[in-house]
This record gives C-alpha cells, sequence and structure tokens, in this order.
C-alpha cells in the first residue's frame, strides 16, 4: 500500500515538481563540491607539507604551520602583502570616479548611452590583451611618452613608467582603475535609476541643491550597491594579477601576492607553502569583508533605523 502511494505521489503534480527541483539542485551542488569545495579542502591539506606538485604521498613532510609562519617571515611574501595597499587606494579612487561618472550619467543626458557604453567596454576585454596594451603604452618612447611629448615636456623629465619603482606601481594600479571602474559605474547607475524620481522633485522644492539630493538621496538609496561595490574593489585589489604579471612580469617590485604565490607554486615548486599563502589570503578577504560591513552598518544606521520606521507603519497604517 505504502508502494502504491509512493508511486501515486510521485506521478502527481507535486512529486514532478520535487523530482524537476531536486534534479536542478543536485547537479549544480555536485559540481560546487567536486571544483570548488573538494580543490579547497586538498588546498588546505597542503598547506601543512613540505612538497612538491609530483610529490608522492608517502613522501610528503608534515611541517604543521611552519608554512604559515614562513609567509611573514618571507621578505617577498610580505611585501607583496603590503603592495595590495597600492591598488586598494586604486579601487577607492576607482569607486569615487564609477559613483561621479554614474550620478551624472544616470539623468538625461546628451549621448549618455554612447558614454556608458564607452567606459563600460574596457571590462569586456580580456585582461590579457589590456596587460598587452599597457605595456607599449607605457614603454620608453611609445604612446604615453609620445603624448607628453607633443604637449611639450622634455623627455628627460619623464620616468620610466614601468621601472621606476617610485612610479611603476601607480602605472599598474591606473591600469586596473581604467579596466574596471566601467563595471562599478553601471552597478551604480541601475542602482540611482531605482530611486523614486519624486524625492528629487520634493528635495528641489525643498530649495535642495545638487550636492544635497546627492547626499541624502542618492547615497542612502544606493547603499547596498555602494557596500557590494567596495566589498568586490577591496577584495579584488587584494588579489591583483593580471596587469603586472602581463605588464612587468612582477620585476621592479610590481610583483604582487598572487605574482609571487604563482612564482613560488610553478617555479619554485614550493606546493605548501603557496598552498599556504593562498588560505592567509582567503582570511584576510574574509576579515576585510566583515570589517567593511561593519563600517557600512555603523555609517548607515540611521538610514536603516529610518527604513524600519517606514516599513512598521506601512505594517500598520
Amino acid at each position: 500500500m505504502s508502494d502504491f502511494k509512493l508511486k501515486k505521489w510521485a506521478r502527481s503534480r507535486r512529486g514532478q515538481q520535487f523530482f524537476v527541483c531536486f534534479s536542478f539542485m543536485v547537479l549544480p551542488l555536485l559540481l560546487l563540491f567536486v571544483f570548488t569545495y573538494l580543490p579547497f579542502g586538498q588546498m588546505v591539506q597542503f598547506s601543512f607539507y613540505k612538497m612538491k606538485y609530483l610529490t608522492p604521498p608517502d613522501k610528503r613532510v608534515f611541517v604543521g604551520f611552519q608554512n604559515y609562519i614562513d609567509v611573514f617571515k618571507r621578505d617577498d611574501c610580505f611585501k607583496a602583502l603590503k603592495l595590495s595597499l597600492y591598488y586598494c587606494v586604486g579601487a577607492l579612487v576607482q569607486l569615487v570616479i564609477a559613483l561621479y561618472f554614474a550620478t551624472i550619467l544616470s539623468f538625461k543626458v546628451r549621448g549618455g548611452n554612447f558614454f556608458k557604453g564607452l567606459m563600460f567596454f574596457p571590462y569586456l576585454i580580456s585582461g590579457i590583451a589590456i596587460g598587452f596594451i599597457f605595456k607599449f603604452f607605457y614603454t620608453r618612447g611609445f604612446v604615453l611618452d609620445t603624448v607628453l611629448g607633443f604637449l611639450g615636456v622634455n623627455e628627460s623629465n619623464i620616468p620610466y613608467w614601468l621601472k621606476d619603482q617610485a612610479v611603476n606601481n601607480w602605472s599598474l594600479v591606473a591600469t586596473s582603475v581604467w579596466r574596471y571602474f566601467g563595471q562599478n559605474m553601471v552597478l551604480f547607475i541601475g542602482a540611482i535609476m531605482s530611486v523614486d524620481s519624486d524625492l528629487y522633485e520634493a528635495a528641489a522644492l525643498d530649495g535642495a541643491n545638487r550636492w544635497e539630493q546627492f547626499k541624502h538621496i542618492i547615497i542612502p538609496g544606493i547603499k547596498t550597491i555602494l557596500t557590494l561595490n567596495v566589498i568586490l574593489s577591496i577584495t579584488g585589489s587584494l588579489s591583483a594579477f593580471e596587469p603586472p604579471y602581463v605588464i612587468t612580469g612582477g620585476s621592479n617590485g610590481t610583483g604582487t601576492y598572487f605574482v609571487i604565490m604563482n612564482e613560488i607554486a610553478h617555479v619554485s615548486q614550493k606546493v605548501g607553502l603557496a598552498s599556504a599563502m593562498a588560505v592567509v589570503l582567503l582570511m584576510i578577504i574574509f576579515g576585510c569583508t566583515i570589517l567593511q560591513k561593519l563600517f557600512f552598518k555603523y555609517v548607515f544606521k540611521d538610514v536603516d533605523s529610518q527604513d524600519e520606521v517606514s516599513s512598521k507603519r506601512r505594517k500598520n497604517p
């Protein structure tokens, strides 16, 4: 009798919905486990061993937390970690530029769609291709030096953009800003356009200028996307790889954490140390994400309290 009920339930609409949902859920979770969580678990395990890629399991040397200690003791690892501060500063500049253009282009501007596409286009280009473009752009005597020469700048006063350690990291940061600010801008535009336009009209009637509208209407209205963009930009700056790897190869003090980790893993074959570096970076990203969420929760606490009050009024008119 139970088998009959089970078959009847399986043939029913509710049973078929369950099997369809279960089937669509199992495959992504299986792929996620096989290609994400299982390799991650293996990487964490490797971080406690001294080994190479082809070292048999019985010949791996267990070293405990020594690889994690070496991450902070080795000059190349620690300097590469400090180098991420350049890209963090660039990420903040990138967000300011993106928010500025998004605020302008969210309203009716002549040729607005053209400028949106023009600024978003670099994000669609492959990072390797952008690396080669800027490698020639910054090379001595090429595009940037030629433009500065036309503007009257003496060549002897122009630094070596990729060799001079006073400017080479900022040059690479500018490359990342140029590529990614369009993505942030598009997200900001979508959030700004979702803000009720009646709020701008009411603010204008009350005598609020553009800056006051931006401060009291736009910023609180896009707080979710603003938080998301900051988190994505800061975490992305901690894992910068393509510009220094393609443009300079990590030479002249431009090797970021990912570049050094790639060199340790694939050139020096120190898989355990590279795995420990990856775990340390993951912990840093988790920590930065939590701190950023707490920061924005504090910044927007007044807005959140107002939203709670308004939601209660809607439920209890």
